[in-house]
């Protein structure tokens, strides 16, 4: 029996860069949500697997054990065959290669009616966090996540197409022991959240726009639209998200910037 599941946008909201283990690994404080528009998989048992794959970001996904979807059937331990349609740009830092990695865990513990034994961080930090799929605070390294309220926000995500190197970007942090997120804001005083988001950081957007110098263009231009109230990039980039005050400022801003820039990847989300 097929089942379909959906693979949510991750945004870090904020992302600050706590420290970093002798192992190499870094340690971060990130109030993390995820957008209504995604990815969407078909998942069946089957005698083999196998990844079929479509959508607009189909080309260059691997249809093999490259894959973190057919790595995330191996670690559940059956065999399925996944049909993946692609919506979201590829290395964006919006956690699209997670985010589909969990959705296939999801769809094989209806389709088997057990739990997964191994343990899902191993395919990567993001994965665990993508598997919770609402508002969250993911510290450690990824492995340590907290629910946490947090109001709807209206947004707009830009992603100019260019790649990003994660660790050419964790290479370029001038400090790699930040402070923390603190006490987050009582989510029913819309004050008190605008206030705190923007008081807080992405600690990888300085070394991305050194990396990719457009980044900088798009958060200078998000920033200078009607409603916005923050501009900030997502993960390790390169999309880029615009919070504002409703819905219709965030529709209105969308259809300007992919106007001004068709060739860019342009969506008005609801962010939760």
């Amino acid at each position: 029996m097929a089942t379909e599941v959906f693979a949510p946008a991750k945004i870090n909201l904020t992302l600050h860069v706590t420290g970093q283990r002798s192992d190499g690994y870094h340690l971060l404080d990130s109030l993390v949500v995820f957008a209504d528009f995604g990815d969407r998989l078909r998942v069946t048992p089957a005698s083999e697997m196998s990844i079929t794959v479509t959508g607009p970001f189909a080309e260059g996904v691997p249809l093999d054990q490259r894959n973190l979807c057919w790595r995330a059937a191996e670690l559940f331990g059956e065999t399925v065959s996944i049909e993946l349609e692609k919506n979201l740009p590829h290395a964006a830092g919006i956690g699209g290669g997670s985010s589909d990695a969990a959705a296939v865990i999801s769809a094989m513990e209806q389709i088997f009616d057990r739990a997964i034994q191994g343990d899902p961080l191993t395919l990567g930090a993001d994965v665990p966090v993508c598997a919770v799929g609402k508002a969250v605070r993911m510290q450690g390294i990824g492995d340590q996540l907290g629910l946490c309220h947090f109001p709807p926000l209206c947004a707009v995500l830009v992603n100019p197409g260019v790649l990003v190197p994660t660790p050419l970007v964790f290479q370029g942090l001038t400090s790699k022991e930040n402070p923390g997120m603190g006490a987050l804001p009582q989510p029913d005083v819309p004050s008190d959240v605008w206030d705190w988001l923007v008081a807080q950081r992405n600690d990888l957007q300085a070394p991305a726009i050194a990396a990719q110098p457009v980044i900088g263009g798009v958060l200078e231009g998000l920033s200078g639209l009607a409603g916005v109230r923050l501009a900030r990039m997502s993960g390790s980039g390169a999309t880029c998200f615009g919070i504002f005050e409703h819905a219709e400022f965030a529709k209105r801003a969308a259809q300007h910037i992919q106007k001004a820039h068709p060739d860019w990847w342009v969506r008005a989300v609801q962010l939760s």
